[in-house]
């Protein structure tokens, strides 16, 4: 296998935790690539942000997920980390960094109702996703 494409995507997040649908952008990439048959590979290359698929259909999901990381992981909550974003650190390694999907017939081998997200804990901020299309 080798890699066909390689880009990175910019995201402009607007709260301090968030969800934003990248689906449509990454299936994109792969239309644009050429794969038939492959997999694709993203990855957040930010300590305080991840990337996860999940439900897609109905947002309460991504509200329940963010409700119950910052239940379980709260700001502010006494933390050694001296730059007050210790929440946000932990938050992504919770969720974690990348994603690996595979590729059939030129499209991405997502369940009925998945979405792929980026996940921001320490918005607002300008982030990337890198991505990586092989065949």
């Amino acid at each position: 296998m080798s890699v066909v494409k390689r880009t990175e995507l910019s995201i402009s997040t607007h709260l301090r935790n968030e969800f934003v649908d990248v689906t449509d952008k990454v299936k994109s990439i792969i239309n644009e690539s050429g794969v038939k048959d492959g997999f694709i590979l993203l990855y957040v290359p930010h300590t305080t942000a991840a990337v996860t698929i999940n439900e897609d259909y109905d947002p309460s999901v991504r509200r329940d997920i963010l409700d119950k990381l910052t239940e379980l992981v709260p700001h502010g909550a006494g933390y050694a980390h001296i730059e007050g974003n210790a929440d946000s650190h932990i938050k992504s390694s919770l969720i974690g960094p990348s994603e690996f999907i595979p590729i059939r017939d030129g499209n991405i081998e997502l369940g009925r109702w998945q979405g792929i997200f980026f996940c921001e804990f320490d918005g607002p901020r300008s982030r990337k996703l890198l991505v990586e299309v092989n065949d």
